[in-house]
């Protein structure tokens, strides 16, 4: 006899939900965030607070109960250590914010030969301090995974798609964050530059 597998439930906005309909909630929620920020990336708008707050909230809200676009207000573990301070999390993000900000104006020109180097960098510190920080108290690796996309819409860059969600490339991109938190960045490096010039490349087949 064939034991059938365990399924999970979450408690969501539209009450208990089994995991398989909370999954479909948030890829709607994510194709909703990436509809939004088309939208902004042509008015060019910066990343701030409040752009975070609001892109988390209309991507979550069905799901969440009270959280969506609220800044934690409780300490959390993930990874297995603890994030930071909920009191410091408006001036970190302020300053990520601002320190991404500062470095997407001060890109090399796009016929440099570091300009995809550096967009890589840029990129993938962007993604590990927002997951460290981890401002809200779920879907923060989906935020920052949208804004990664966003930074991209900005520079009229293909966007890309980071599979971190289940099974071996989850544990891969998670190990990744941890070395970024020792400082080495490498293998998240080589995540991001992957995925960006995989996306490029059939961005240019299409054109073809």
């Amino acid at each position: 006899m064939t034991r059938k597998s365990a399924t999970s439930y979450k408690q969501t906005k539209q009450g208990i939900l089994p995991r398989h309909e909370v999954i479909t909630l948030e890829i709607i929620g994510t194709k909703q965030g990436l509809l939004i920020l088309k939208r902004l990336s042509s008015q060019n708008k910066r990343i701030t607070q409040d752009l975070i707050k609001e892109l988390h909230r209309r991507c979550f809200s069905e799901i969440l109960l009270d959280e969506a676009g609220k800044f934690r207000v409780m300490q959390v573990m993930y990874s297995g250590k603890e994030a930071p301070h909920f009191s410091k999390i408006p001036e970190m993000i302020k300053n990520l914010c601002e320190d991404t900000e500062h470095t997407i104006k001060h890109l090399p020109k796009r016929d440099d030969r570091s300009y995809i180097n550096r967009i890589v960098e840029l990129l993938v510190r962007f993604q590990h301090r927002f997951v460290f920080i981890h401002p809200f108290v779920e879907y923060n690796g989906r935020t920052a995974r949208l804004l990664t996309s966003y930074i991209l819409m900005r520079l009229n860059l293909p966007i890309i798609e980071i599979k971190a969600d289940k099974g071996d490339e989850r544990k891969r991109y998670i190990k990744a964050l941890q070395k970024a938190d020792d400082g080495d960045y490498e293998k998240l490096e080589n995540i991001m530059s992957r995925v960006l010039n995989e996306s490029l490349a059939e961005t240019i087949k299409v054109k073809r």
